[in-house]
């Protein structure tokens, strides 16, 4: 500790070194500045403080006097050290380290090193109860356990490294199901474990073998040979289910005998020469009262498929029952019956590690009702296939869908080494994209301990931002090369599309010339293309407007049976609209406005276009007023407001306007409840009235008629709710009074 102050003491200069050694050494002399100046008490002696012995006070009340001389001595030293930073942090590391020997007595302690100490009787509840998720992983374990000690004999094998151990050698898994002894047994035709190797793999918790045998061999195996386990706890998974797990196990290598070990899950076992006569392991499971249902051969058939369904080797689910009833009839002397070939309950080969130029249409149509059991063809698919920086491989597919809920969620089935992992990841697929189905092997997953959930890693990151990428390559290409076909597909794969770009911008950025809208004509337009022909049908007034405001005007329809009479009216002019009835539509434009300053969109209710207006002649305000006031006092609605308009379509009596900000107020309104209490928007529509149709003309000679003052209130009332009934469903008071009305017109006709 001196040749820590001595070293800072050298770089000072001598005032600085003055108030450093008067703050060490909490020394009675003064503050240099007296309005700190503290107590003249020493509570601490620099020379014990060191290691060098020395008298030090140990009363209580000097040794809280002395800290608080430490303290305000080191607001001194802060004046003098406030221009050199350097030395003013070199002060602070040396004060520190001298308080801590300080507060210890005086007494350092000698630096130690040693191993941390792991009691299993503690951990082994811990892996039983809370290190997996879910009790079925157990089967996976085992099953994989087995599939590496092939896949290490393999590698062994083909270095000639095996004796007696051929390259055409016939590996598989076998999964024994005994529901009178309450066993599963899983066997293997594997590497097989010596005594000592059991010693080593299996009584040391987390010891892995996979990962020992990496290290031994990783300048030699071939990366296909890919090892699956790595943190050695996968096989006791086997004691969630099982009360007791018995291992049989003779080794590859000449010579060994076969061992046998046996423990309960506890800090103890058994282990002894064994009865094994062929090579490989055999772990049998003595299943619990608690996990019987394991005893169940579907139950255990659908585990199996679910996890293990890929797996590289060969899996044979036996069941002891069937063995004893061919024994049996053997016995019984009945006629003998040809075998059945048993089968693999397992595919080695899934379509996702081929080459997507060795897989047909029908590859990968025979795959998709295969694992994801769904009847109808999907619309097309992704082959991912990459092996840097990371390896990957898999096949996304777009699905048909009947209706919107379908796309609440899809399916997206990760794998690692061809081993089950878990559905839809979001750390490794973007949300969007689990709209989707489809399978990903990855195996460079940084996953965690037990193989269910990922650990934060930078690759993930990479994967994620690779798959967004040849999904928006995916459908460019399409776009450009295959048009036709991509418009058939965008009814599909819009809500995935739109969804996509609302939740990543990159996503958005990437695809958004490939965009396109359903118009009222049945045609597909791009945003680009709209706009466009927007241009040519504007009216001179309409286009100087949309260059002021540096944005072109889109009109959109989201019932094209409510408001078929202003789709009329748009086609008459030859206009038309784009086609956004789902409630994703009205988020998806909110999105384009925001990202794309050269476009906007209006409802075709909420403004009348120029181009809809005709020569009404020379403007008489007197009859608009008449007009607007008539309405305003049959309807007897203040608040609605009423304009008169000469349209060129002399068909339409009335339309109900309503801005499209107002729209969109309301809209959001009724999704949030009113803004958390707040009374809804109030409508605020416009009755526009058509001075061009022969019904309004009529109005202005009745109203002055005595003898027709109820026609003239019918009229009013009818045309308004005829408009209204373009604009949005009327009530049901108002709808029983539209009827009621309309019966009373057909009666005056009569």
């Amino acid at each position: 500790m001196l040749d820590y102050i001595r070293c800072v003491c050298s770089c000072m200069n001598q005032q600085v070194k003055k108030t450093f050694l008067f703050v060490i050494a909490g020394s009675g002399q003064q503050s240099p500045h007296p309005s700190l100046r503290a107590p003249t008490r020493n509570p601490f002696n620099i020379a014990e403080a060191s290691g060098i012995p020395g008298q030090a006070r140990d009363d209580r009340y000097a040794r809280d006097d002395g800290k608080r001389t430490i303290f305000l001595n080191l607001l001194t030293l802060y004046f003098f050290l406030k221009s050199d930073p350097l030395f003013f942090l070199t002060f602070i590391f040396v004060l520190i380290k001298i308080i801590r020997i300080s507060l210890q007595g005086g007494k350092c302690m000698q630096k130690e090193k040693g191993k941390l100490n792991i009691d299993s009787e503690n951990i082994m509840p811990i892996i039983k109860k809370w290190l997996y998720s879910d009790e079925d992983i157990f089967v996976r374990e085992m099953v994989s356990n087995c599939t590496d000690a092939i896949t290490k004999l393999s590698a062994l094998a083909s270095l000639g490294e095996a004796p007696g151990v051929t390259m055409d050698e016939k590996y598989a898994v076998r999964v024994i199901l005994d529901k009178e002894n309450k066993t599963i047994t899983f066997e293997d035709n594997g590497i097989g474990m010596t005594a000592e190797e059991i010693r080593q793999y299996i009584n040391n918790i987390a010891f892995s073998g996979a990962s020992d045998f990496l290290e031994k061999y990783k300048d030699k195996v071939d990366k296909k040979n890919e090892i699956i386990g790595h943190f050695g706890l996968g096989f006791y998974s086997a004691f969630m289910v099982a009360e007791r797990v018995r291992i049989d196990s003779l080794s590859y290598k000449e010579g060994e005998e076969a061992a046998q070990w046996i423990s309960d899950g506890s800090n103890e076992y058994e282990m002894s020469t064994g009865n094994r006569q062929v090579r490989g392991t055999e772990i049998t499971l003595f299943i619990s009262e608690e996990s019987k249902d394991y005893l169940d051969e579907y139950k255990l058939r659908s585990v199996l498929k679910k996890y293990c369904n890929f797996i590289p080797v060969d899996i044979y689910l036996e069941n002891a029952e069937d063995k004893g009833k061919e024994e049996q009839e053997k016995e019984s002397g009945e006629e003998e019956k040809e075998p059945e070939a048993p089968k693999p309950i397992n595919n080695t080969a899934p379509l996702w590690i081929k080459k997507p130029n060795e897989c047909g249409d029908d590859d990968y149509k025979q795959f998709y009702h295969e694992v994801f059991t769904d009847f109808n063809d999907p619309l097309f698919w992704i082959h991912l296939n990459m092996d840097y920086p990371f390896r990957l491989k898999g096949i996304l597919y777009f699905p048909r869908l009947k209706h919107e809920l379908e796309t609440v969620e899809g399916q997206v089935k990760l794998y690692n080494n061809q081993v089950f992992v878990a559905d839809n990841i979001k750390e490794v697929i973007p949300e969007f994209l689990l709209l989707l189905k489809g399978v990903l092997d990855c195996p460079d997953l940084p996953l965690n301990v037990s193989r269910s959930f990922l650990q934060n890693d930078g690759y993930v990151k990479k994967m994620s931002s690779y798959i967004t990428k040849k999904v928006a390559d995916k459908l460019n290409s399409l776009f450009k090369k295959e048009r036709e076909t991509f418009e058939g597909y965008w009814e599909d794969i819009s809500p995935f599309i739109k969804y996509g770009c609302m939740r990543e911008k990159d996503f958005y950025d990437k695809v958004k010339d490939s965009l396109i809208f359903k118009t009222t004509e049945g045609k597909h337009k791009t945003l680009k293309e709209l706009t466009e022909d927007n241009k040519v049908n504007s009216t001179a007034e309409e286009a100087k407007e949309e260059e002021k405001d540096e944005r072109t005007t889109v009109f959109y329809v989201t019932n094209e049976q409510q408001q078929a009479q202003y789709i009329r009216m748009f086609k008459d002019q030859g206009m038309e609209a784009v086609i956004l009835p789902s409630n994703l539509d009205q988020a998806f434009i909110s999105y384009l406005e925001m990202y794309d300053g050269s476009v906007h969109f209006n409802r075709i209710d909420s403004d009348l276009s120029e181009v809809l207006k005709g020569d009404g002649g020379q403007e008489d305000d007197a009859i608009n007023e008449q007009l607007e006031k008539l309405f305003q006092e049959r309807l007897g609605n203040d608040k609605l407001k009423i304009k008169t308009e000469s349209l060129k379509d002399n068909d339409v009596s009335a339309v109900i306007l309503l801005s499209e900000q107002s729209r969109r107020m309301q809209d959001m309104s009724k999704m949030y409840g009113g803004f958390g209490g707040m009374p809804a928007f109030e409508n605020e529509e416009t009755l526009v009235l058509n001075k061009n149709n022969s019904l309004i003309k009529g109005l202005i000679s009745l109203k002055d008629q005595e003898d027709r003052h109820n026609d003239v209130d019918l009229i009013c009332r009818h045309v308004y709710d005829l408009a209204m009934m373009s604009h949005k469903p009327l009530d049901a008071g108002s709808m029983a009074q539209f009827i009621q009305r309309s019966n009373q017109i057909l009666e005056r006709m009569m």
